[in-house]
């Protein structure tokens, strides 16, 4: 696509790569740029799941850029259609995306990956929220983080600035796994083909039901949900797919997912 931010697709999966050295850092020109890949795959219909990703394997990024923000960056200023580096604010994004975390994610490259369904992380890899010591919010962390995480053990995290190795981040629930770093791409791309594999229109349900209900009491979501009060729900139990497993089962077959 360009000189930072590249894609590649393997049939319905869509690849994005950061590359900006030496950090992968995300000023505001790379963030409306990730925001634009990112919107054409909210609505590409050819398009399933996302995997997200950074070149080299010293730094997944490092976050804000805060050389562009000390010359010409305002940090009010203008991120894009998804917000900072595309994802944290796309609305209605109904399709799995996974990180694959390779390297240091440090303040916003951190709430990248948090922005995202599935993180899999190398080995050597390390995250941070170092914001308290520059005396400024992680403000996008502190929101999801506490509830990701146990709350003391964000907290921890949130309000000293300490690292995370990967293996304690998996401890936590934080990360879905952890491998060495040459076989990171190949785990991720296999979880990718599986989703793709999938039926679309219940990973756009689970992903709608799952962020609309995260502040709504139990029975009020279950209500909506068998009043097919969510968009995504009303559109699955009308669909073709929504009887296509239930007749896969009865034919004693593979269920084959039009995403209609």
């Amino acid at each position: 696509m360009n000189d930072v931010i590249s894609t590649r697709t393997e049939n319905d999966i869509l690849e994005v790569t950061l590359d900006r050295p030496k950090a992968n850092a995300i000023d505001l020109k790379t963030s409306r740029q990730m925001g634009d890949v990112f919107q054409e795959f909210r609505d590409n219909d050819e398009l399933r799941v996302a995997i997200v990703r950074t070149a080299g394997d010293k730094f997944f990024s490092a976050g804000w850029d805060l050389k562009a923000a000390a010359d010409t960056d305002a940090v009010d200023g203008d991120y894009g259609v998804g917000g900072f580096a595309g994802l944290q604010e796309l609305r209605d994004l109904n399709k799995p995306v996974i990180a694959a975390v390779n390297g240091m994610a440090v303040g916003g490259g951190f709430e990248l990956a948090l922005s995202c369904d599935l993180i899999y992380a190398a080995d050597h890899t390390t995250f941070a929220l170092p914001e308290i010591r520059a005396g400024t919010l992680a403000d996008a962390a502190t929101l999801k983080l506490p509830r990701r995480i146990p709350y003391h053990v964000a907290m921890e995290m949130l309000l000293t600035g300490r690292w995370m190795d990967a293996v304690e981040a998996q401890k936590w629930g934080l990360v879905n796994g952890v491998l060495p770093k040459e076989e990171l791409e190949d785990h991720v791309w296999t979880i990718a083909r599986q989703l793709a594999s999938g039926p679309p229109l219940v990973f756009a349900s689970i992903k709608q039901v799952a962020r609309e209900a995260e502040t709504m009491k139990f029975q009020d979501a279950m209500n909506r949900i068998t009043k097919r009060q969510f968009s995504t729900v009303d559109i699955l139990y009308g669909s073709e797919d929504g009887m296509e497993g239930f007749k896969a089962f009865a034919e004693k077959r593979d269920p084959v997912w039009k995403g209609k």
